[in-house]
């Protein structure tokens, strides 16, 4: 190996990552559709012969950190007689090992050569408008098995030689309801590809090849070794913490996420053993049974955080392992249905989150808003031909979480996915849909001492017949954003069909939703959560808060106690307000919402850990009916997301309670309680 010094490595360190700055860049400027030139849905690197990715964007979108970690080493060993110009492509989680983890990503790998042996490989992703599948855009969350979500791509070569597969580009592009913008967007990763080739093969000029390949190595142990050193600042132990998504979509049930995670002498173990099985629908995550980037994320920020300069590649991920047997949510398991896998990644970050405030909790901010939209709208073309017309509207977010001193971030949510918003000029030239408003929402963030940061808010308008709105990653319409350390919840996510009309409806969590010309659709996204008591909350930045739209004049005093009149703070009446205001949050950890507490006082931890391991015993072909049919016999009659209250169809707790064990006991037999010791 040859020997590199501290200077000549962070030089190296300094140009691997602007070789994949220039393929960003290349991909960002060449792709067609918007989606991807403009908001951002893409990712590259560069990885070295065991497919560990070295180089890292300086400035990644979607990708963010934590998706260092994509396994390209399943692909590159199936591909042992790779020759110059090749690459490989695929976009299917179960036959790559999950380097895609659902089938609108599109994964590039091209093996970059010098005097005739691999130094290292390019990779590139990006997601195509449409691959064909039972809807447009190929997403919805009532698919129930991947062959409704499009057509599958096994690691091939879709490029021999420098030459493109045309047998492939046949069927690529004969299975897609876009496929001019998934051809331009196809080229676009192929000129990154290039990009990377051209760059690397400038730095071995300068450096030597041997010096390009040994730094790979020094660089990935270097970025573990000050992973750990971070890793090491958190005290020891094993804490654990659970979190929901609001239903599965197919039943009106929610699934729970939950972690215990061990931190150990620089070392983290993720245990996913008792989160919620499999759901019917499509929100599974492909992890493929083992620790993959998915489960990462706010750790990885976190590490991130407290160390600046730790450089950007996989070495990030070597102290960190996973316990994830089959048959959870997090473990999608063929052939399971798995294009809305970020709902329940994002509900596993947050639970992430909820762990790292009680290992760390001076040093970690309160959950986002956990709720993050697609909204995409398919319409007949105008053109007349046989044909959809696939345009994103928007990608959506709720606003960041406080932190003690500081209030979260407004508007954007950058705790998963950083997509850039889509400009509204582009949406509406593009599209038969008028935008009405696009703001901020009031009162979305989480009130505490440090304020939630607020969601975004849009109402858009159909302006032609025969349009199909398909929002991907409603959730928190029941269970809020939980306030930490005296904070109240954050507000839950709302979406409003035709508000301040007549035949204003609100809408629970859908799969499509046929708009007539003239209908119109607001999205309220929820907010970050706070942290601390809000009484104590300078009346000032209340009233800052109101000023900017953040924050009602009706929200300022039911919220934080804070009366105004005039924009100005009314101290007398202030004043009066918080001595007679409901008594602050008691409790030390979490609000977690009424809504919430009335669902755990039935189906609490502990009895949802014995639920689950008897689960789990049961053959997978009836383990969902068998769940499905227990929380029947409990609440017969739940609502949906957001068209009623949890607690008022539970009722009773106590006599739920005795439902649930009769019901449990029918299903699992008398010794049903002792899966668990």
């Amino acid at each position: 190996m040859t020997a590199i010094n501290p200077a000549l490595l962070e030089i190296l360190s300094r140009k691997v990552s602007g070789i994949a700055d220039e393929m960003a860049l290349t991909l960002k400027r060449t792709a067609r559709s918007a989606f991807v030139k403009e908001g951002g849905d893409f990712g590259v690197g560069v990885a070295d012969l065991a497919g560990n990715i070295f180089a890292w964007p300086s400035d990644s979108t979607v990708a963010g950190v934590s998706t260092i970690y994509y396994p390209l080493r399943g692909v590159i060993e199936a591909f042992p007689d790779l020759e110059p110009g090749d690459v490989i492509g695929t976009n299917d989680a179960y036959t790559s090992d999950g380097l895609s983890t659902h089938l609108p990503d599109y994964h590039l790998v091209r093996p970059y050569f010098h005097e005739g042996r691999v130094v290292a490989y390019g990779w590139c992703f990006c997601h195509f408008n449409d691959v064909g599948g039972r809807v447009p855009g190929s997403v919805s969350p009532t698919n129930t098995d991947i062959f409704q979500e499009g057509m599958r791509v096994p690691p091939l070569k879709i490029v021999r030689g420098g030459e493109v597969n045309a047998d492939w580009l046949a069927l690529f592009v004969a299975n897609s309801r876009s496929p001019e913008l998934n051809l331009g967007d196809f080229k676009a990763l192929l000129a990154a590809l290039e990009t990377g080739a051209r760059r690397a093969q400038r730095m071995i000029a300068r450096h030597g090849a041997d010096a390009f390949i040994d730094c790979q190595e020094v660089l990935l142990a270097y970025a573990e070794e000050k992973t750990r050193a971070v890793l090491r600042g958190v005290p020891e132990g094993v804490y654990e913490f659970w979190d929901f998504v609001d239903d599965d979509m197919i039943t009106p049930y929610p699934y729970r996420i939950r972690l215990a995670v061990t931190f150990r002498d620089g070392a983290v173990t993720i245990d996913l053993s008792d989160t919620d099985p499999q759901v019917p629908g499509a929100l599974n995550y492909p992890s493929m049974g083992r620790m993959c980037a998915g489960f990462t994320r706010r750790l990885v920020t976190f590490i991130c955080t407290h160390d600046k300069t730790i450089p950007f590649n996989a070495g990030i991920f070597r102290p960190i392992a996973a316990i994830n047997p089959p048959g959870h949510a997090m473990n999608a398991e063929f052939p399971n249905a798995i294009g809305s896998r970020l709902d329940t990644i994002r509900r596993l970050n947050d639970v992430m989150n909820g762990v790292l405030l009680q290992a760390a909790p001076d040093r970690m901010a309160a959950p986002a808003g956990g709720a993050s939209l697609e909204i995409v709208y398919s319409e007949p073309d105008p053109d007349g031909r046989n044909r959809s017309r696939i345009t994103v509207v928007q990608s959506m977010r709720g606003g960041m979480g406080a932190y003690s001193g500081s209030d979260g971030v407004d508007g954007r949510d950058a705790s998963y996915v950083n997509i850039k918003n889509q400009r509204l000029e582009t949406v509406e030239s593009l599209s038969g849909i008028a935008v009405n408003e696009y703001e901020v929402r009031g009162d979305s963030g989480g009130p505490g001492e440090w304020r939630g940061g607020v969601g975004q808010m849009i109402t858009f308008e159909a302006r032609r017949v025969g349009g199909t709105l398909i929002i991907q990653g409603i959730d928190r319409q029941r269970f809020q954003g939980w306030g930490v350390f005296g904070a109240r919840p954050a507000a839950p996510f709302r979406v409003i069909r035709n508000r301040g009309l007549a035949g204003e409806t609100e809408l629970s969590r859908f799969d499509r939703l046929e708009l007539a010309a003239g209908e119109r659709v607001t999205v309220m996204m929820p907010g970050g959560s706070g942290m601390g008591d809000p009484l104590k909350r300078d009346p000032e930045s209340v009233l800052r808060d109101v000023r900017l739209g953040f924050v009602t004049e009706e929200g300022a005093l039911r919220d934080y106690g804070v009366a105004i009149a005039a924009g100005r703070v009314d101290r007398a009446a202030t004043k009066r307000a918080r001595s007679e205001h409901p008594s602050p949050n008691v409790r030390r950890d979490f609000d977690v919402g009424p809504e919430r507490e009335a669902w755990e006082a039935v189906f609490d931890d502990e009895t949802m850990r014995v639920f689950n391991r008897n689960l789990y015993k049961l053959p997978r072909s009836v383990r969902l009916a068998r769940r499905t049919w227990i929380f029947e016999q409990v609440i017969p009659t739940m609502p949906e997301a957001g068209q009623g209250s949890v607690a008022a169809a539970i009722g009773d707790a106590d006599a739920a309670r005795s439902r649930l064990a009769e019901a449990m006991e029918s299903a699992f037999g008398p010794d049903y309680r002792s899966v668990v010791e």
